[in-house]
C-alpha cells in the first residue's frame, strides 16, 4: 500500500501545536531521527520520548516554510523556526528538515539540521 508522505505544512502544524503523538503516528516503528548534532534516535517510542523532553525546555515554536521540495520519497524543507524560550524571549533560527518515507507513506528517516545553541544562551 502506498500513501502520500506528510506535507511540510501538515507536519509542521502538528509540531508547532506540540501534537507529538500525532507526529509519532507519521513515523514507522523503526524510524530513525537525527536532531542537530545529537545522537541518532531509533524507533518511534525513542523519538517520541526525546521530542517530549525537548518540548518541555521551550514554551513554544513556530515554523515558517521558506521553500520545500519533494524528490522521490524524500521531502526537504527549508524553514525559519521561532522558538519561544521559557523566559518568553524569542529566537529565530534557520533550519533544514529532511524526511524520507517508506512505501506505506510513514517516515523512516527524519533529520533536522540546525544549531539550537542560541535557544539556550543566557
Amino acid at each position: 500500500m502506498t500513501t502520500t508522505a506528510p506535507t511540510p505544512e501538515a507536519l509542521f502544524a502538528k509540531i508547532d501545536g506540540k501534537e507529538l503523538h500525532a507526529v509519532a503516528e507519521l513515523l514507522a516503528e523503526n524510524a530513525t531521527m537525527v536532531f542537530g548534532n545529537g545522537d541518532p534516535l531509533v524507533g518511534r517510542a525513542a523519538i517520541l520520548a526525546a521530542n517530549t523532553a525537548f518540548m518541555e525546555t521551550i514554551a513554544a515554536l513556530r515554523h515558517r516554510i521558506v521553500d520545500s521540495w519533494v524528490v522521490g520519497a524524500t521531502t526537504i524543507a527549508v524553514t525559519e523556526v521561532t522558538y519561544t524560550r521559557l523566559d518568553t524571549r524569542q529566537v529565530t533560527l534557520p533550519a533544514v528538515t529532511i524526511w524520507r518515507v517508506g512505501d506505506d507513506g510513514l517516515i523512516v528517516d527524519f533529520r533536522v539540521v540546525l544549531d539550537l545553541t542560541p535557544v539556550y544562551a543566557p
